[in-house]
């Protein structure tokens, strides 16, 4: 519907078998982009073209093929610039989550607890990294020196919480 209505997407992807070993492959090769056309098949209505576009992540923690994320597109990759604009915060919030207590309650309030207490979690371990970066270094640059298992290990280590 959104195609026929001359209408632009670009989501995120979750990656499957075959994203994971592309984004192998990109990595073992150094690249930090990479698009593939795909034809994904919508039942009687045929095949409906598509543009997964492969992107390193900026300032990833991860070593191996999740510093990528993919995103499929109807459009080529001029079009992932719009998306840019969120980009750091789908990272944002994707960091915060890793400071979220699992769980699998419905209570919305208690859902809402644990982000709002993550959010500030997350802000503290950003200053520190921050700190720690201009003390050691005399500048500041994204890729953080103390990383979030780091603070979330010490953290639990300190209160046995986590």
């Amino acid at each position: 519907m959104v195609s026929q209505r001359d209408l632009s997407y670009v989501v995120p992807k979750r990656m499957q078998t075959s994203e994971q070993a592309q984004a192998k492959r990109l990595l073992k090769r150094g690249k930090d982009r990479y698009e593939t056309d795909r034809k994904p098949h919508l039942g009687d209505d045929g095949w409906h073209p598509t543009t997964l576009i492969y992107r390193r992540k900026q300032n990833s923690e991860h070593t191996d093929h999740q510093q990528y994320s993919v995103f499929m597109t109807n459009r080529k990759s001029g079009f992932l610039t719009e998306y840019e604009y969120r980009w750091e915060i789908e990272s944002g919030y994707k960091s915060i989550k890793r400071f979220m207590a699992a769980t699998t309650s419905k209570n919305f309030g208690l859902r809402f607890f644990y982000f709002t207490f993550a959010c500030p979690s997350y802000s503290v371990w950003r200053a520190v990294d921050l700190l720690v970066q201009v003390k050691l270094t005399g500048e500041y640059e994204h890729s953080p020196i103390v990383t979030a298992d780091d603070s979330l290990t010490l953290s639990k280590k300190r209160t046995g919480i986590g």
